[in-house]
């Protein structure tokens, strides 16, 4: 009988932590929800219930102070002006939820700001809304961040420090060196495929035994939205994945859905455990920057790019839809064209 995939029970999960918070929420906010189904994932519809969960209870707190959240009601939405928008915005600054003090980022407004415009748009095409308020409403200004990636150069090969530090040991304490004896052929593979593919540390997790392909030096990653890829990887990552699955005991007894990376008590891996390791590792090969999965992703891109010139082929590798995606997150390789380009600038002319 086959099991459900980890992403199958990730998706379950989404939808039982949305339905909880459905609840807290006045009863018209579940049509929404129904009416966005089919052109959504659960993670995508989850995340809109974290956004619309402080929004209408910033409205409960600020706007209709005599409303308990669960009442308020859809004139109560049509009767609010853009400035109400503003406010909530200004209100993200810093706010409490359940008791604890949180604040947003640019990005973090922004992104309940799609969520507010996507909600208005839902009833006002329903006829319910008489416009779309929030669409009055300017994103917040994003500022760009700089780039922080590992880096392979004449100065410092930080790369190959973290690739050292993953397979020996090297620079471990002694209590670390103790797991290191159980894990290390695991972590080198997983730090191996991050610097080699450039894979989504949620793709990682949910890689199985039998995506994995040895001969073709491939394998089949889910991305965002559900959609399957086969990707590849060259010899480096193949040898660490091979001496990695060789250690595994478990392989003869490996179900169709048997988790490629296992934690200590042999479950698959949790995101947080990936989260952890790089950290450990990273910070013995730079520890003045602060390296996460995803900056190994951007190493990757970055790397790819600097190889290939190519940001459309960066793109595709990255599972980026829109190539501008790519063009934000590895905005910085723009230095590397601004030093090309003074260096083929000189000021002394020859005599003709």
């Amino acid at each position: 009988m086959k099991t459900k995939s980890y992403y199958e029970d990730r998706e379950i999960n989404c939808i039982e932590r949305l339905e909880v918070i459905i609840a807290e929420l006045p009863g018209f906010v579940r049509d929404f929800f129904i009416g966005v189904e089919p052109k959504t994932s659960p993670l995508t519809r989850l995340n809109y219930g974290y956004d619309l969960r402080v929004f209408f209870d910033f409205l409960s707190r600020k706007i209709y102070k005599d409303k308990d959240l669960n009442n308020i009601t859809l004139n109560d939405l049509a009767e609010l002006e853009s400035y109400d928008i503003e406010y909530f915005l200004n209100y993200l600054s810093s706010y409490y939820l359940n008791g604890k003090k949180l604040r947003c980022t640019e990005t973090g407004k922004a992104r309940k700001l799609s969520t507010l415009r996507a909600f208005y748009k839902y009833y006002f095409n329903k006829n319910l809304l008489p416009a779309n308020t929030p669409t009055k409403v300017s994103m917040p200004k994003i500022h760009e961040k700089e780039i922080i990636r590992l880096e392979s150069n004449e100065i410092r090969d930080e790369i190959g420090e973290m690739l050292s530090a993953v397979e020996s040991g090297g620079g471990l304490t002694k209590r670390q060196k103790a797991y290191h004896m159980a894990t290390g052929l695991r972590d080198t593979a997983i730090i191996t495929l991050f610097l080699g593919t450039g894979i989504r540390i949620s793709e990682l997790v949910g890689l199985n035994v039998d995506d994995i392909d040895l001969q073709m030096n491939s394998f089949v990653v889910t991305r965002k939205g559900g959609n399957r890829t086969i990707l590849y990887f060259n010899d480096e990552v193949a040898s660490a994945i091979q001496n990695y699955l060789i250690s595994r005991e478990d392989l003869k007894d490996s179900t169709e859905d048997a988790p490629l990376f296992l934690s200590l008590q042999n479950k698959r891996i949790a995101t947080r455990t990936v989260q952890e390791l790089v950290k450990k590792y990273a910070k013995i090969a730079s520890p003045l920057k602060k390296i996460t999965p995803h900056k190994l992703r951007s190493t990757f891109g970055t790397n790819l790019y600097r190889e290939t010139g190519d940001i459309y082929v960066v793109a595709d590798c990255l599972g980026h839809k829109d190539v501008n995606t790519t063009r934000k997150h590895y905005a910085a390789l723009s230095d590397d064209s601004r030093k090309f380009a003074a260096s083929q600038v000189s000021l002394k002319k020859g005599k003709s």
